[in-house]
């Protein structure tokens, strides 16, 4: 059972880094460059684009390093270039499909860091279901909201490019 469901969890993260590869190429037709863009952010408080982008990206390279035993190493918060991020959205889609797992190692306990001195520990399958998921929306969404209000034309069906496949003509 886990192969059919792994196997729909690396196309799951494939499709979505496809579109945030999607939503960063439209934006710098429109845009010209994103050299400024990587820069922007919604509210003071959040990271700016660049990061946005790398989390979205540490989200599957975690769950790929988990998988064959190794400690996740994030992808450091900071300044990116707009080859940079594309870079390393292509080398996590890559990571992924190297993924191999068995339920054993699904069912064992994955620790998370959620900031100094605070952490939570959920099974495998809820580490994928209600941490890493969960959080890989959110970066690609809070991605395509910056270039949105940076004036990128994007919208709704930009977003769920992955349903394309899917979608079918009366």
């Amino acid at each position: 059972m886990a192969n059919q469901e792994i196997s729909k969890l690396k196309q799951l993260f494939i499709s979505r880094l496809q579109v945030l590869s999607h939503i960063l190429n439209t934006a710098e037709k429109h845009l010209g460059t994103l050299d400024d863009a990587v820069k922007q952010r919604l509210a003071p408080d959040m990271h700016p684009l660049a990061v946005q982008v790398i989390f979205a990206c540490n989200q599957p390279r975690g769950f790929s390093q988990w998988c064959k035993g190794l400690t996740v190493d994030n992808l450091p918060a900071g300044e990116y270039s707009p080859a940079e991020l594309k870079r390393l959205i292509s080398e996590t889609a890559a990571m992924v499909e190297q993924i191999q797992v068995d339920d054993a190692r699904l069912d064992e306990i994955k620790r998370i860091g959620l900031g100094p001195g605070r952490y939570c520990e959920l099974p495998g399958w809820d580490y994928v279901s209600d941490y890493l998921l969960p959080n890989l929306y959110f970066h690609i969404n809070t991605s395509y909201a910056i270039l949105r209000h940076l004036g990128a034309p994007l919208g709704k069906a930009d977003y769920m490019a992955f349903l394309l496949p899917h979608v079918r003509q009366e």
